[in-house]
């Protein structure tokens, strides 16, 4: 049966990266987009088309940094209507509308979506994309694609739009690319959140590009309760560690983070074991837990919860270090000066490390992992506070490339 279900996947993907390569969801989409548009237009929101959510803290994160760096009314565009929560500081300026045909699927489905797209781009000042690590076709070649034609179809028809700081591997699908490159020719921000995935877009000829850093290094908020609540008032000091659930899929992790732990706690540290996406594709609970089973020691606590953005940055804001197979807890972590060895995948943390200069940080996940990552550790912990040290200094810098990232705010303009 897994077989089977393997074999349909990957069918679903080279038919899905046909469609992107070909650009037949484009023709159709504009079309139906055109006929769907009003010809007089207020603009009077803002509208986010987000990223999958639903047990995803980072993206959770990106999308509760937008709310928190803009003003006026938020439209937000979900796959389901469950996949962001909208804190209760933003609820009453905020509409969340579960479109799930728009980004993913087909026939009726997607045109009834198109046509309300447009429907809700007529009472937009802005149009803004989230792109993080979901357009150049790594996961979803069609899903990146359409992605970038929404933001075109939103220039097109007058309104400011951005695609909002995303990484850019340098193999990029073809089909997701070109999408890109037609977005760009429309005049769609495309805003790259690291130098390295600044040259590889030029490299790929991308027009249009903006660099900018990641939009959750501009969030507000910060929530030590959780923290309080496992590790106490006085919590000592502590580590925490991600042990990610995409990269269980290659390694057996659980062998090379028990030694990593176990490093940690020779140090004199507790170590906090945190789910960073906790769903079923790519499930940091089990892959934390199995780390659990294997070290079985007091002072290792499993967070068994998902946690809100704001928790995590509580949780990080006093810990010595974090290990993590996941860039948006490194970013988090970062964003309390903490320094954060971040396993690459996918190629979108090297420029990331490269922001703050803590290239080193930066390691492949795969065979031998514990031994290549103690040594750095225990390097880290003698030399913690030059590490904290240059990422403070570097961070200012950083906010000001991340508030880049958000639209202004909306206008009373009518557009024939």
């Amino acid at each position: 049966m897994k077989r089977w279900r393997r074999v349909g996947r990957a069918i679903a993907r080279a038919r899905h990266r046909a469609a992107a390569v070909a650009g037949l969801d484009r023709a159709a989409d504009r079309r139906l987009f055109r006929a769907a548009l009003p010809a007089t237009r207020e603009r009077a929101a803002h509208l986010l088309v987000a990223p999958p959510g639903g047990g995803n803290i980072g993206d959770q994160a990106m999308i509760e940094a937008f709310l928190e760096n803009t003003a006026g009314p938020v439209t937000v565009l979900t796959r389901r209507a469950d996949d962001v929560v909208v804190p209760a500081a933003h609820r009453d300026r905020t509409t969340v509308e579960a479109l799930p045909g728009l980004v993913y699927g087909d026939g009726a489905d997607h045109r009834a979506a198109v046509r309300r797209f447009a429907a809700l781009v007529a009472l937009a000042a802005s149009v803004s994309v989230v792109g993080a690590d979901i357009m150049d076709g790594a996961y979803n070649a069609r899903a990146s694609a359409r992605r970038g034609d929404l933001a075109g179809l939103a220039r097109d028809a007058g309104v400011d739009a951005r695609i909002l700081g995303f990484s850019w591997n340098g193999r990029a699908d073809a089909g997701a690319r070109r999408a890109l490159r037609r977005a760009a020719a429309a005049g769609t921000k495309l805003l790259l959140r690291d130098p390295v995935s600044v040259r590889r877009a030029q490299e790929d000829s991308l027009a249009n590009v903006v660099p900018v850093a990641d939009m959750v290094f501009s969030a507000r908020t910060a929530d030590t309760g959780e923290r309080d609540r496992i590790l106490g008032a006085d919590p000592g000091p502590y580590a925490v560690v991600n042990a990610s659930g995409l990269v269980a899929r290659s390694i057996d992790q659980a062998t090379e983070y028990a030694a990593i732990v176990r490093m940690l706690l020779d140090e004199g540290m507790r170590v906090v074991l945190l789910p960073h996406v906790v769903r079923a594709s790519a499930d940091d609970a089990v892959a934390c837990a199995a780390v659990a089973e294997r070290v079985a020691d007091p002072r290792v606590v499993l967070v068994d919860r998902v946690l809100s953005p704001a928790e995590v940055r509580g949780l990080c804001h006093d810990a010595r270090l974090v290990v993590t197979g996941r860039m948006h807890l490194a970013i988090q972590a970062m964003w309390s000066h903490v320094p954060a060895v971040t396993l690459s995948t996918q190629g979108k943390v090297e420029g990331l490390m490269r922001l703050f200069g803590t290239d080193d940080l930066c390691l492949e996940p795969g065979a031998g992992l514990a031994e290549r990552m103690v040594p750095l550790l225990r390097d880290l912990v003698a030399d913690r506070e030059t590490y904290a040290a240059r990422i403070r200094d570097r961070l200012p810098a950083v906010r000001e490339l991340s508030a880049r990232n958000f639209p202004a705010g909306p206008t009373a303009a009518r557009t024939p």
